[in-house]
């Protein structure tokens, strides 16, 4: 990770927040978070799992996974990058990039739950402060977005 920019949304930079995370003393002190969740760039669909004070498991999913999360974070790529450009200009989200902000703005809001279960929907109101946290920690490394990348 030492210089190298990483891209969203991909394995390897969720792979770097989590490492970031789990050594983090600030998502620590934020508390405990029991969740299974997911990320939704486009087509492009992560699962992340959080047990306790540790970002736990990572991995790339699909529609169907969705079904078995407490709850999923669905927004446009561009609205993707534009947080996350965000974060990494201030160190962290401003108050209009902020998940809780976003999903107030956002017309359908940010956060989904597959199932229709409101009391695993609410996880993302519940652990919101840690979710936030993690997201802001992508400051420490450059990220690029898929669009940004050229093939060879």
């Amino acid at each position: 990770m030492a210089g190298e920019a990483l891209v969203f949304p991909s394995l390897e930079w969720f792979e770097a927040v989590q490492a970031l995370a789990n050594e983090d003393p600030e998502f620590r002190n934020l508390g405990s978070i029991d969740t299974k969740m997911g990320v939704k760039s486009g087509s492009n669909i992560f699962l992340i799992t959080f047990q306790a004070f540790k970002c736990i498991e990572v991995s790339a999913g699909t529609d169907d996974d969705l079904f078995e999360l407490d709850f999923y974070l669905d927004m446009p790529p561009e609205t993707w990058q534009e947080m996350l450009t965000n974060i990494k200009e201030n160190g962290a989200a401003d108050h209009q990039h902020t998940l809780n902000t976003l999903d107030l703005r956002l017309p359908d809001g940010l956060s989904s739950n597959a199932t229709g279960d409101q009391f695993k929907a609410d996880m993302f109101f519940r652990y919101n402060e840690s979710l936030q946290q993690f997201f802001n920690l992508s400051a420490q490394f450059d990220t690029v977005f898929r669009d940004e990348v050229t093939s060879e």
